[in-house]
């Protein structure tokens, strides 16, 4: 598995990709659920009991970090076959949906102002906000070990 990722990340492009997709990730999830306020100066705050949440954004940033990257290695790899560039983007489109599953107070202000049924599901997405990230991380996680496993057999990288 390292040497996929040495591979990967020898290109100092999908190391850029990487760095760009976990600082934009963890900022804007940082910022939607509310551990970092811009106004009217950029502070943090961190209530009790909710460190929990703060690791699993940390978790999904950095995973999605290695995910996409490694996927758009995968496709940029296999461009020239049809059958086998499909996975590359299914997994790539996974990781991100998967990575961005966090919703955050200003997704609940939005899907409120549809009535009853933003208000039910607002309270949906509030009840399980926690789970939701851990299904999101799991998710990225299989991707990351499909991903590894397809890179090591289709494009013939030895571990």
């Amino acid at each position: 598995m390292t040497q996929t990722i040495k591979l990967v990340f020898s290109n100092y492009v999908y190391l850029i990709i990487s760095f760009v997709i976990f600082t934009s990730m963890l900022i804007g999830l940082l910022i939607l659920s509310e551990y970092v306020f811009l106004e009217p100066y950029v502070v943090s705050h961190l209530p009790s009991g909710t460190e929990f949440g703060l690791l699993l954004i940390v978790t999904l940033s950095a995973l999605s970090a290695l995910v996409i990257p490694m996927n758009l290695f995968r496709i940029s790899i296999l461009k020239n076959s049809k059958q086998k560039m499909s996975g590359g983007i299914l997994a790539s489109v996974v990781g991100s949906i998967a990575g961005a599953c966090s919703c955050g107070p200003i997704g609940f202000a939005v899907i409120s102002t549809f009535g009853s049924i933003g208000a039910t599901t607002t309270a949906f997405l509030t009840n399980y906000e926690i789970p939701i990230r851990l299904i999101a991380i799991i998710v990225l996680t299989v991707t990351y070990f499909t991903t590894v496993k397809s890179l090591k057999i289709e494009c013939k990288v030895n571990s």
